[in-house]
C-alpha cells in the first residue's frame, strides 16, 4: 500500500459521487452526484467548479464534439449543449422501468459506449449492461445487481465489469473495432477483502484501478489480474477513478457520503472528490462517443 499526494477538487461533498470523466479539448474535469441529480465541472485553467442541476438521476457523460455531450440517465441518453446545459433526448433506454436507474459506463476505443443500469435499492438482478454506438443499442448482460468496473483494455480487445456483490471482476473478449462481445465473459479476478470492487479504469499498460467501495482506497491489477498496488483515500467509500490532466498523470477519485455514520473513520472526508498526483503519465484518456 502507498499513501497518496492528494488535494481536494471542488467543496461540495457527494451523496454518490460517480462518473468522473475528462475533457482534453477543454482541460475539464466532470464528475456527477447520482442522488443530488447534479453534475459537476471543473475547469483547471481557472481553478473553479461549476454545478449543473439535473432533471433526473444521471451517472454518467461523454464528449460528441466541441459543443455537445451524450449524458446518460435513468430514462436515456441526452444530447447536452456544453456551453448551455440544454439536453434533448437522443435515445431512450429503461424508460418504461421506474425501479431502474443508469450507473457506471465508459467509452470504448471505438467510440461505443457500454452503459450499466440498476435498481434505484439495488434490487437483486435488476440491471443490465448495454452497448450503443451510432444511433444502436443492443443489451449485452443482465441480471446484473449493481452494474460497476466498465472498463476496457487499451487495444479495445478485453472488456472488463462486476457486479459488485459478488466481489468478481470479469473480462470478456471484444471486437475492437465495434466493442461488441465475441465470446462469453469470464473470471478476471476476485479483489482483496479490503472493500468491494466499484468503478474502474484502465490504464495506458492495460493495468485496472479499481476502486474499492468501504475500502478506503483504489487498487491497481495487472492484465494478468495480479494485485499490484493500493492508493490510499481518507473517505471510505470510494466510487470511481478516472485519469486527468493533458498528460494523464494525475487521478480524480469519486467518493459518497450515502449511509455513512457521522462518528465512523473518514467520515469527515465521505462525499469528497479528490485529486490525486501520480507523478508520472500513466494513464489513458477516454475517446470520444460515436453517435452517428
Amino acid at each position: 500500500m502507498i499513501g497518496a499526494e492528494w488535494m481536494y477538487l471542488g467543496s461540495e461533498r457527494c451523496v454518490l459521487g460517480e462518473g468522473p470523466t475528462y475533457d482534453r479539448h477543454r482541460d475539464t474535469a466532470w464528475w456527477f452526484d447520482i442522488l443530488g441529480k447534479v453534475l459537476f465541472e471543473h475547469r483547471f485553467a481557472d481553478g473553479l467548479t461549476r454545478r449543473h442541476d439535473l432533471p433526473e438521476f444521471s451517472s454518467a457523460v461523454a464528449r460528441v464534439d466541441d459543443e455537445r455531450q451524450l449524458l446518460v440517465t435513468e430514462s436515456g441518453l441526452y444530447l447536452r449543449n456544453i456551453v448551455d446545459g440544454s439536453l434533448r433526448l437522443h435515445c431512450p433506454m429503461e424508460e418504461d422501468n421506474p425501479r431502474t436507474r443508469s450507473n457506471d459506463s465508459r467509452v470504448h476505443p471505438s467510440g461505443a459506449f457500454w452503459i450499466g443500469t440498476m435498481g434505484k435499492n439495488a434490487e437483486k438482478d435488476a440491471g443490465s449492461i448495454y452497448w450503443y454506438r451510432g444511433g444502436e443499442v443492443r443489451r449485452l448482460f443482465s441480471g446484473i445487481t449493481v452494474t460497476n468496473a466498465i472498463c476496457f483494455s487499451p487495444d479495445g480487445r478485453v472488456g472488463y465489469f462486476t457486479d459488485t456483490p459478488t466481489l468478481q471482476i470479469m473480462q470478456v473478449q471484444l471486437d475492437p473495432d465495434t466493442g461488441l462481445p465475441v465470446g462469453e465473459p469470464s473470471a478476471f479476478a476476485i479483489p482483496s477483502s479490503d472493500g468491494d470492487p466499484d468503478g474502474a479504469v484502465v490504464d495506458a499498460e492495460g493495468n485496472l484501478w479499481v476502486a474499492r467501495w468501504g475500502g478506503h482506497g483504489v487498487e491497481v491489477y495487472s492484465p494478468q489480474g495480479d494485485l499490484l498496488r493500493k492508493i490510499e483515500l481518507p473517505a471510505a467509500l470510494i466510487t470511481c477513478p478516472a485519469f486527468v490532466g493533458p498528460n494523464a498523470d494525475r487521478l480524480l477519485v469519486t467518493s459518497a457520503s450515502i449511509d455513512v455514520e457521522p462518528d465512523s473513520p473518514g467520515s469527515e472526508f465521505a462525499g469528497s472528490v479528490f485529486l490525486v498526483d501520480l507523478g508520472a503519465p500513466t494513464g489513458k484518456l477516454e475517446p470520444d462517443v460515436v453517435i452517428a
